[in-house]
């Protein structure tokens, strides 16, 4: 007899239906899983039997032939366990209900329980926009699966309870619907900008940067207080809307990193070693390909700390990711595409001793040893980070001071103000920021005075400059001016914005 039953494979964060035909006939006893399957879908027969078995079901003891089609695509994971499970009981006889339609994720334990499976979010939401509407998972995955609308969706606990279900022997209720706002957390953090002392500039740079989704560098001694900096960025971040929500929780879900809630509701920092590989920062693996680092950091904070440690080969796959804001991950067989829209904060020193250019230290090292440290970082890559800030040391009496500082709330309610400028700005278009902006918006909206042209124009000659760090100049000088609340960008904007490209690298 043979049966069908509709699971989904995923390829990056896109789901593709796979049909599960099972064919059970007379002959030598076996089970043969066909259809580009991998080790762990291979292996997923021995956890079927046993599941079915212990669930007080018949494993049927004939010639078993499993297809999963469509052939040419790989099958990945352990969540067609279920649909494994189903499809032989089903051509087995043990199941007579039609249930086609019905989509099963699920991995299964050897007791017969569902255990939670790996991209649940992804897979739903692409099966859904394929006119998919009913489906089981785990109930493990229920917090995910409670904020996909339009969908019925059943989170069950053991494959006896799937086929009660499916025989309709017995009624189960619907995963109810979540809003994200009934979960949606307070922005609550260990460190704020009103603790950061002293670093007006730096605070500055970093609310320019925040405002207009710019990369930004800090550059200072050890102990100045750039590693606080940049942990204070996701405080004066706007709150993540439901959409930038979803697209977060789909990476992690695939990922495996889902939070207790089901669903990202604070901005990611990620902070990856120095030590990580260019695999573990972009994406990729020897078998299923998984987000990097770069892609986790999705409408949040990618920080580099000690940016020259990392590899040179590490630090220039970066490149295309931050002009393109996408990463796509080819290895043989597949190409995966990750959203990577992120702001990038690196941090580093001057020099290897850390105290070159310091009004309070001196400097031990050797202009060759300053020059063989700078040089780990590329000129292409510095020339992709929008803001280079300087920052110096604390004196004491800053460090002690009892004065009144701004706090992130304040500072976010800025921020809060030049992004809506920026959403009324470019409503229709495919950007959400300043630093999206191509050269045809650029020329729309950056439009210079003559006496703004003429600063740049020195800039761009004085600095040796190229062509993309004018584009970013004006881009930052756009949301300097948005900070003002000025429709046009003024001289001063221009100037401000040029300063932020002189930090001596």
């Amino acid at each position: 007899m043979l049966s069908k039953i509709t699971s989904f494979a995923l390829r990056g964060l896109e789901g593709i239906p796979v049909e599960v035909e099972t064919d059970i006939n007379k002959g030598m006893v076996s089970c043969d899983i066909v259809g580009l399957p991998d080790t762990a879908v291979k292996e997923s027969k021995e956890r079927v039997r046993s599941a079915i078995k212990n669930s007080a079901l018949i494993f049927p003891v004939n010639k078993i032939t499993i297809n999963l089609a469509p052939a040419d695509v790989k099958k990945e994971g352990s969540h067609y366990d279920l649909p494994l499970a189903v499809s032989i009981l089903k051509a087995s006889g043990q199941l007579s209900a039609n249930f086609d339609g019905t989509v099963l994720l699920g991995e299964l334990a050897l007791d017969g329980s569902l255990r939670p499976a790996e991209g649940i979010l992804p897979v739903l939401i692409s099966a859904r926009s394929k006119g998919f509407k009913r489906f089981v998972i785990p109930a493990g995955n229920r917090g995910e699966a409670s904020f996909i609308d339009g969908a019925e969706v059943y989170a069950l606990n053991t494959l006896k309870e799937v086929v009660e279900f499916l025989q309709g022997e017995k009624t189960f209720e619907l995963v109810k619907a979540r809003s994200y706002a009934s979960v949606r957390k307070a922005q609550t953090y260990n460190c704020d900008m009103s603790l950061v002392k002293g670093q007006a500039a730096a605070k500055r740079a970093i609310e320019i940067a925040v405002a207009g989704g710019h990369n930004i560098l800090l550059v200072g001694p050890p102990g100045s207080g750039k590693t606080m900096l940049a942990r204070c960025i996701p405080t004066i971040m706007p709150d993540l809307t439901f959409e930038e929500a979803l697209e977060v929780t789909k990476i992690l879900s695939v990922s495996g990193e889902l939070p207790e809630d089901g669903i990202v509701t604070l901005r990611p920092f990620r902070t990856p070693h120095h030590t990580a590989t260019t695999v573990s920062l972009c994406g990729g693996g020897s078998g299923k390909i998984r987000a990097g680092e770069i892609s986790k950091a999705h409408n949040g904070v990618l920080f580099l700390d000690e940016l020259p440690e990392y590899h040179r080969s590490t630090l220039e796959a970066l490149r295309q990711p931050l002009e393109d804001r996408v990463i796509t991950v080819t290895r043989a067989g597949a190409s995966v595409t990750f959203p990577a829209d992120f702001i990038l904060c690196a941090s580093m020193n001057p020099c290897p001793c850390g105290n070159y250019g310091s009004a309070k230290h001196v400097c031990k090292c050797t202009p060759a040893q300053i020059l063989r440290y700078r040089s780990r970082v590329s000129g292409p890559l510095l020339d992709r980070i929008d803001l280079h800030i300087e920052a110096d040391g604390v004196v004491y009496d800053e460090l002690i001071s009892e004065a009144a500082a701004e706090t992130s709330a304040e500072i976010r309610s800025r921020v809060e103000r030049a992004r809506q400028i920026q959403r009324e700005r470019f409503q229709g278009e495919d950007m959400r920021v300043n630093s999206n902006m191509g050269e045809r918006q650029i020329k729309k909206y950056c439009r210079l005075s003559a006496e703004s042209e003429n600063i740049l124009r020195g800039a761009f000659e004085s600095l040796n400059l190229s062509a993309r760090a004018r584009s970013r100049i004006i881009k930052v000088a756009r949301t300097i001016a948005d900070l003002d609340g000025s429709a046009d960008i003024q001289p001063k904007h221009i100037l401000e914005a040029t300063s932020y490209r002189s930090a001596g690298l």
